[in-house]
């Protein structure tokens, strides 16, 4: 059997499955549930200074947007941090802790970008006995405003000074969770790093108004006829989750920094691409909220049987194996060849490849062929987008094949070259490099 024991940072639990700092981990009563569930560690909701609580809507928190099938894909919610006291939660998370000491618990902090402030609370987490601390810059909406989240994280300076004070003020590790509301993920992840932190935490929800009531044409969720942007996430947001990760993994400057991967997470399959691209381990919330704490027993038994399976051991075995073959567009082989191949036995006919392909490609799918209908790859005219692998509804029935080296791409009239070649050395680029005589 596998092992999917998992060390981050020195923080240890028996699985590499968090909960996120989101409504699941605001109360020990949810976090009592998840434990016994299965959930390896959890990051306890956002904590803030001590003082009057926060104030949240008291109405429709979450905006939504569907599959066809009613699959919730993403989530919005303007939800902000723990509106409960924080002596409250210091002393579940202090109980907790002491109840399950094999288990994780990190504590979410955001407080005003003042020392003093994170002074102030940094040793009253300490004495709860919780294993980390991870530092709220990525909350794009409530608290953004007030200068603290994500107003915070979309500034490398504000995020290198704070971590600085926290490692200053603190024995506990650091994880400092990052926004994607930026435009390059990698400066702030630097800024991390050179603040002192132990690891980074990424994604946070993206900045997003999920859907208007056509009705009374307000943003949705609506409050008494008003609407506002909130944090977007759920399945949705993985992709552009695992292009930060892997930015952040393969940059020169960050490389090797551990990272906790966040976004869409729902199926053990989405961890393992997660943890491919360097992540040491994964948080959750959506798929949670969406189908119960009891789903993390479906993502460790399905890590675990895909790792017996492929032969994996540990968890090491996975993690960054696919960071190396993440590169630029530039690096791409361009004598790679590929064409799309229909399996006449599983197709049923009907037609989404050719209507995808005729439309909006190349027009090389037929529709008819001596009179009859047939859906067929016309080889001299597919660049191997492979669009219709994606559009077609029946799984493998459409296959991209490589062309061999040496065999004639009916397209282009030439045969495949063996050779590997670049755009940085295409002649139709004005920049190529020209190799030394």
């Amino acid at each position: 059997m596998a092992d999917i024991r998992n060390t981050f940072i020195g923080i240890k639990s028996p699985n590499p499955f968090w909960l996120a700092s989101a409504p699941p981990t605001d109360k020990a009563y949810n976090v009592e549930r998840a434990f016994k569930a299965g959930w390896g560690g959890v990051v306890w909701k956002t904590l803030g200074e001590e003082g009057p609580p926060v104030v949240n809507v008291n109405g429709p928190r979450y905006g939504a947007i569907w599959g066809a099938d009613r699959r919730l894909l993403g989530l919005n919610n303007i939800e902000l941090i723990t509106d409960r006291d924080l002596q409250t939660n210091l002393r579940e998370m202090k109980q907790v802790k002491m109840n399950w000491p094999d288990r994780a618990l990190v504590a979410s902090i955001m407080v005003p970008c003042v020392e003093e402030s994170w002074k102030a609370i940094l040793p009253l987490v300490e004495e709860t006995g919780a294993d980390g601390i991870e530092l709220n810059f990525g909350c794009p909406h409530g608290m953004s405003e007030r200068g603290m989240g994500s107003a915070v994280g979309q500034v490398p300076e504000y995020i290198e000074m704070v971590v600085r004070w926290c490692k200053q003020y603190t024995r506990m590790p650091v994880i400092t969770k990052l926004t994607p509301n930026i435009t390059d993920i990698r400066k702030p992840a630097r800024a991390a790093k050179a603040g002192g932190t132990d690891a980074v935490s990424l994604i946070n929800t993206i900045n997003s108004i999920t859907g208007v009531d056509l009705d009374n044409f307000a943003p949705m969720p609506t409050i008494d006829g008003k609407g506002s942007h909130g944090g977007y996430c759920g399945p949705a947001v993985k992709p552009i989750a695992m292009n930060m990760v892997a930015e952040i993994a393969r940059d020169p400057e960050t490389h090797g920094l551990p990272i906790s991967g966040i976004g869409g997470i729902t199926t053990w399959r989405d961890a393992a691409e997660f943890m491919a691209l360097g992540a040491g381990n994964v948080q959750v919330c959506t798929a949670a909220m969406t189908y119960g704490f009891k789903i993390v027993q479906e993502m460790i038994a399905g890590l675990e049987n895909w790792m017996d399976e492929k032969g994996h051991a540990s968890l090491s075995d996975i993690i960054g194996r696919a960071t190396p073959n993440v590169t630029d567009w530039q690096y791409l082989n361009l004598n790679y060849v590929a064409k799309a191949h229909i399996d006449q036995d599983a197709c049923i006919k009907c037609g989404r490849c050719h209507i995808a392909c005729e439309d909006t490609s190349h027009q090389a799918i037929t529709s008819m062929v001596d009179g009859v209908r047939h859906f067929e790859v016309i080889e001299a005219e597919c660049v191997g987008c492979n669009l219709c692998v994606n559009v077609c509804p029946v799984e493998g029935c459409i296959t991209m094949q490589p062309l061999a080296a040496g065999v004639l791409d009916q397209r282009t009239g030439l045969p495949v070259s063996p050779i590997y070649a670049n755009w940085t050395t295409h002649p139709n680029n004005p920049m190529a490099k020209v190799a030394a005589e």
